[in-house]
């Protein structure tokens, strides 16, 4: 027996990455370094409850918040170690974090990422960040039935 109806919904992936630096300066724009601890937990707990709504409607993939410090590391020929000294990426260049979503089109990816820019910061005031919306490279949609 065939089906008597299908529903066919393309989903497409995008990456949210939040910057320490290097993007256009937000609204409210005080270093989360200089927030109170309390700002700090609620900027985290938004972030949270945003990651569980998406979760319920599927449209959260992953997300972490990343420390300011790293390292570069590169390959550095057959049978040597990896080299780990430099150079170092400036400041500005560094991710605070960042989230996948995988949601059915490229706007709701964009309205997803104006909410997610509302999150509070210094005085609980919404941060207006600036996200980078980035959809995956050769990444077919998730198709469902």
């Amino acid at each position: 027996m065939g089906r008597t109806s299908t529903k066919e919904n393309t989903m497409a992936k995008y990456l949210l990455l939040k910057h320490y630096r290097g993007a256009p300066a937000a609204v409210n724009n005080a270093p989360m370094d200089q927030w109170t601890p309390e700002e700090i937990s609620a900027h985290m707990q938004y972030m949270q409850d945003f990651a569980d709504r998406l979760e319920k409607t599927g449209e959260y993939v992953d997300g972490q918040a990343l420390a300011p410090e790293g390292t570069w590391v590169r390959y550095d020929g057959e049978g040597r170690p990896p080299v780990t000294d430099g150079p170092f990426a400036e400041t500005k260049d560094l991710i605070a974090g960042w989230m996948v979503i995988d949601v059915d089109s490229y706007e709701r990816a964009v309205e997803l990422a104006g909410e997610l820019s509302a999150a509070p910061g210094a005085g609980g005031k919404p941060i207006h960040e600036w996200l980078e919306l980035r959809p995956f490279y050769g990444v077919s949609p998730t198709i469902t039935e």
